[in-house]
């Protein structure tokens, strides 16, 4: 830490990729549900979270903007990817702005609460924008099964390192971005947190607005059947420690692959079977399992983000069962984050080596053919 406060002189453009070099050789430091709790709710300290801040959003920002620039060069050539480069790079810059500032003075400490909102600002197209970088590159030079696997790798640790960046914007910004602390809204959040998330409650807000879109699209829509075992405390009400609109996007997106294709499997019948989603409350950990449904990859780094997951179980002519894990205990829900290292060059520059599975044929060889060894 103290060779992270070593550097003392200004940041201009032109010293970013240095910049960079630095900063990435620092491994981001990953809170847990708890800390994130424990700090918002009775030791809430702009000055604190300016200085944490001021040196942990540049490691993060630098461990992520490496691996951009290990990317094919054609794929950083297009015009999504460089704007997307462009927007890491100044709100870099505008961080390390205030490496020297002094925690001691109001001014500073508020202008960086205003810069941190303008970087959150600034950030809230990266998924899309990254995305529509990858179809281009597609569009024009193919992708092979190398450059394919190599991508894919890149594209859930980028949109991890958003999510997590996301969330210390998200703390910092709704805890001192405003004259009133609290939320009227959500007057018991802390911050983007619900200590006392209703997870059913989540699940139905989920589901009426996809239901809503469904109707728009299909005229119609399947009713949901939701269950509930709280294996804690049978006659309370589920309540974790948990961020609502992660859940909320986990099952919201997982609603509309559900509805899509229980409306399309069962278009020639008339009639449609109904969502059935089973919640569980262990001591450890929360389970939400949603029937039908096809589940996407952002969803599932939510789920992972805080040590969870989403898994999809398909069986054919039945359908897909997706289920969501999230830890119970605020003490177990850690930060999941990328981090540069070697490794991670490795996986990037390292020539894959062909396969050591067999690939079966199309038909299969006469046995009698086969001679002893």
């Amino acid at each position: 830490m103290r060779l992270l406060r070593a550097l003392l002189r200004s940041v201009s453009p032109a010293t970013i990729p240095q910049q960079v070099d630095f900063y990435c050789r620092f491994s981001p430091s990953p809170l847990s549900m708890k800390q994130f709790l424990d700090f918002g709710s009775d030791n809430a300290c702009e000055k604190t979270s300016f200085m944490f801040l001021r040196q942990e959003l540049p490691v993060r920002l630098a461990n992520i903007m490496k691996e951009i620039s290990l990317l094919p060069d054609n794929l950083l050539k297009t015009p999504s990817v460089q704007l997307v480069q462009s927007w890491y790079v100044q709100s870099l810059q505008e961080i390390l702005d205030f490496k020297d500032k002094s925690p001691e003075d109001p001014e500073a400490v508020s202008c960086f609460t205003d810069t941190v909102i303008t970087i959150r600002n600034r950030h809230n197209d990266v998924i899309p924008t990254m995305a529509q970088g990858v179809i281009e590159y597609k569009d024009h030079y193919g992708v092979d099964p190398v450059t394919s696997q190599n991508v894919q790798y890149f594209l859930d640790r980028f949109f991890m390192s958003r999510i997590s960046i996301r969330m210390l914007l998200n703390q910092h910004t709704l805890l001192f971005g405003g004259k009133v602390k609290v939320n009227p809204a959500h007057p018991k959040h802390i911050g983007s947190i619900d200590p006392k998330c209703s997870v059913v409650e989540v699940i139905k807000d989920g589901y009426e607005n996809a239901k809503t879109l469904c109707d728009l699209y299909y005229m119609s829509s399947p009713e949901l059947v939701l269950e509930e075992q709280n294996v804690k405390s049978p006659e309370q009400a589920m309540q974790v420690v948990y961020v609502p609109s992660h859940l909320y996007y986990m099952v919201f997106e997982l609603f509309k692959n559900a509805m899509r294709a229980t409306m399309e499997h069962h278009a020639d019948q008339g009639t449609y079977p109904p969502i059935h989603v089973h919640v569980t409350l262990g001591n450890e950990d929360l389970t939400v399992k949603a029937g039908f449904g096809y589940g996407l990859p952002i969803s599932r780094l939510y789920a992972q983000y805080f040590q969870g997951n989403l898994k999809l179980y398909s069986l054919e002519g039945y359908g897909t069962d997706a289920v969501i894990f999230i830890k119970a205990l605020s003490t177990e829900s850690v930060e999941r984050l990328p981090v540069y290292n070697k490794s991670t060059w490795r996986h990037y520059t390292a020539n894959h080596e062909a396969d050591d599975w067999c690939v079966p044929s199309s038909e299969p060889k006469d046995m009698t053919t086969f001679r002893s060894i």
